[in-house]
């Protein structure tokens, strides 16, 4: 599934794309910040890039595609994905409070076909 034209509610890009290979559970994002957003963020992180690419593991529950979690026993994020669907969220956990939050629209929702 390749989701095109995502929308972020923080950060303005002039790419942002994420491309989740369930066979190979593997979600690849590949994205350019746009000049306002990447002086922005460059005053408070050093290592952030204008443009990168990062992969995460993704696993299926219950028709729902998470990336791997990010952070503590306690204290976690993942993204979260579902097929056809253009809306990308992060779920946030502390202390086995969950908690869901919008993260991207995208523009474009294109479903690869399983190669034969």
């Amino acid at each position: 599934m390749h989701l095109k034209g995502c929308k972020n509610l923080k950060h303005s890009f002039i790419k942002n794309e994420y491309i989740l290979d369930f066979e190979k559970s593997l979600m690849t994002r590949n994205f350019v910040y746009d000049n306002k957003t990447y002086k922005k963020l460059k005053l408070t992180d050093l290592s952030i890039k204008k443009e990168n690419s990062i992969e995460k593991f993704i696993y299926e529950d219950n028709n729902l595609f998470f990336t791997d979690k990010i952070g503590y026993p306690q204290f976690y994020t993942q993204l979260l994905f579902e097929k056809n669907n253009p809306i990308i969220r992060i779920k946030t956990v502390i202390n086995n409070e969950e908690g869901l939050r919008k993260v991207s629209t995208c523009d474009k929702v294109e479903v690869f076909q399983n190669k034969s």
